[in-house]
């Protein structure tokens, strides 16, 4: 008889969505969202619809691999723990365990996944780990200058806004769950308007769209702010909760509002249009995270900082530069910090074929696939592939575990026994499995454990999974009459996140202000665009692909969106060449005539092994600031390709 079961979404996505499991037999037949999550609100997004075609494809991993004779074969645990404590064990002897680089990404947002990892290496070495966040490294930053932390209210705020600016977001691709509140605002009388290089479906929920040049936000967000200035609608109390502002102004003052909008590349109408919307609060800007994506990702990010302080609309209900919650305040950890050294995410693969003293001589790869989902991904896989000894954790098969020595099949969302926090609401998340994973596969709880028994470290990770649930939620929680029980049973809002993030203006700044840019950021205006290479290639999630994992079969070939102009001689149907000045991608070109002249847009994900990642043709660079990575820089031409 089919029973329904409650388990969290971990994947990397602001909603961590609630979902219900109809089992039968110990397989999953149907996924749904939990209609009483005040959230997910019943239903999920498509990628997790369709995560059935995953869980239980031919990608799965059932059973440790080991590279035998330049292939990956099916092994024991046993076998395959054996010869990692052995392998890890000589290189920390011989070099060091600076010689051991542990990667650790996204691909699982559970707590405990990150500490049972980050535990286990840091008393094995420290050995070296990432700096940096590929994903929202340069915004995190620009808001922790602004206001002291990275934090926002959650998306019930939106409700109280009259004005709904969405400036480089794609409500219905990031975080759908965002939408009925946006609706339910509307229906009160807010309004809402799109800021994005990108047409995107998220333009039907707006009655205007403005899209500047690839880059412009910044020089956008400085020609709205000299029009505030002009018009004297800058909130009269803002010198009080602002440092800086005088050189702000000055800042924005610095040209004229048609020069700003000019090197923005939009019309003068489109700054008065934003000006006036801010002054006719409250006014909510949701901030996308593909602007942080830049070189001037910070830059961009501190201007639209800036300008909901200087109107007024921040600390109010309704109101806020709203751009990552803060996840894990509810959480306690035991990891330290300790770390030898650090490898910045975005040059990952250059990282490890350049680091001295010692080299990297072994890659641990915990919820990641790196080769695909970082730039430069031939280097990434090079660097991998020159190493002496690589192991990966995943449930999948994927570029990166194509190319390790050891592979160790880890659970999947609906297998995960975990804690978790959301980075778009202030709910709080059990993953408890729905159904049990298959007979050789193992959580990193029961794989660290194992491996550390093997290496020396007795009693580090001892305790099952729900002891060390139990043993990350903070103490707080309990003061407050929440326990791990109550976590499973209902949905529970963090009590220690505030209803509305910096209430009577205060900020987590030193001095309790908001401190705004004082003078032009390095690189804040992008140059002109290269005639020999005149779009700006953009590799974008959408509904079906997040991220190479989420697609269960590669396509063939890339799809490729283009304006009619901007596609030259190549006519939509065809089979083209997406050049760079590091390579080439094979591409299906489709004619978009909402699209700017100047961008090329692809499917994030792919695979690089099939020559369908994005990521291939993507130099490695990092952003202005938070060693974020400067993914959507890339200048690219579209060539005709006969051959095909």
């Amino acid at each position: 008889m089919a029973e329904r079961r409650t388990t969290t979404c971990n994947r990397d996505c602001p909603d961590t969505c609630r979902i219900v499991a109809t089992v039968e037999n110990g397989r999953v037949l149907r996924l749904q969202g939990d209609r009483t999550h005040p959230v997910t609100q019943g239903f999920l997004c498509e990628r997790t619809n369709r995560f059935l075609h995953l869980q239980y494809g031919e990608r799965r991993i059932l059973q440790p691999l080991i590279r035998v004779q330049g292939e990956l074969r099916p092994t024991t645990w046993e076998t395959a723990l054996a010869m990692i404590a052995e392998r890890l064990t000589t290189i920390r002897e011989e070099s060091g365990p600076a010689a051991i680089f542990h990667y650790r990404s996204g691909g699982s947002l559970g707590m405990l996944v990150a500490e049972a990892s980050d535990r286990f290496f840091e008393h094995f070495g420290p050995v070296t780990t990432k700096s940096g966040d590929i994903c929202s490294g340069a915004g995190e930053h620009a808001q922790m200058l602004d206001f002291g932390t990275s934090d926002a209210s959650g998306p019930d705020q939106i409700e109280h806004a009259r004005q709904i600016l969405l400036w480089g977001k794609n409500v219905y691709t990031s975080s759908p769950h965002t939408i009925p509140f946006i609706k339910r605002a509307q229906q009160n009388g807010a309004r809402a308007m799109l800021i994005d290089p990108v047409h995107h479906r998220a333009a039907q929920l707006c009655d205007a769209v403005v899209q500047p040049r690839p880059g412009g936000d910044f020089a956008l967000a400085m020609a709205v702010a000299r029009v505030m200035f002009e018009r004297g609608a800058i909130d009269p109390a803002a010198e009080t909760y602002c440092r800086g502002l005088p050189a702000f102004e000055g800042l924005a003052r610095s040209r004229s509002v048609a020069a700003w909008c000019e090197a923005a590349d939009v019309s003068l109408g489109d700054a008065e249009e934003i000006a006036t919307r801010l002054a006719d609060g409250p006014a909510m800007i949701l901030v996308g995270w593909g602007m942080g994506r830049r070189r001037n990702g910070g830059a961009i990010v501190r201007a639209i900082d800036a300008l909901a302080a200087i109107s007024g609309n921040i600390g109010r209900p309704g109101t806020g530069a709203s751009f990552y919650v803060r996840r894990r305040r509810a959480f306690r950890s035991t990891v330290r910090g300790d770390r030898a050294r650090t490898i910045c995410e975005p040059l990952f693969g250059r990282g490890i074929l350049e680091a001295r003293d010692p080299p990297i001589r072994a890659v641990w790869i915990t919820a990641g696939n790196p080769v695909a989902m970082l730039p430069d991904a031939a280097t990434n896989a090079e660097a991998l592939r020159t190493r002496e000894f690589v192991v990966v954790v995943d449930p999948f098969m994927t570029d990166t575990t194509a190319l390790a020595d050891v592979v160790l099949p880890t659970t999947t969302l609906l297998e995960a026994d975990d804690v978790l926090g959301a980075y778009g609401h202030a709910y709080l998340g059990v993953a408890t499995p729905v159904v049990p994973p298959p007979p050789d596969v193992w959580s990193e709880l029961a794989i660290f454990q194992a491996l550390s028994d093997r290496v020396g470290l007795h009693g580090l990770l001892d305790g099952n999974a729900r002891a060390w649930k139990e043993r990350l939620l903070r103490p707080e929680l309990e003061a407050a009459g929440i326990d791990l029980g109550r976590l499973e049973q209902e949905s529970v809002r963090n009590p220690l996140a505030p209803t509305l993030v910096f209430e009577d203006r205060r900020f987590a700044t030193g001095d309790e202000r908001v401190h705004l840019l004082e003078e032009l950021p390095e690189g804040a205006i992008p140059p002109s665009r290269d005639l020999a290479f005149p779009l700006t290639l953009m590799s974008l999630s959408t509904p079906q692909s997040q991220s190479s994992q989420w697609s269960s079969a590669a396509p063939e070939v890339v799809e490729l969106r283009v304006h009619p102009d901007a596609a030259g001689d190549v006519r939509e149907g065809d089979v083209a060449r997406l050049v760079s000045r590091v390579g080439a991608l094979r591409v299906r070109v489709t004619y978009d005539e909402h699209q700017r002249r100047d961008v090329a847009l692809v499917p994030k994900g792919g695979h690089f092994g099939n020559g369908t990642s994005a990521n291939a043709i993507i130099r490695a660079a990092t952003t202005d600031i938070g060693e974020g990575g400067a993914l959507y820089d890339e200048a690219v031409r579209l060539e005709a390709w006969a051959d095909f």
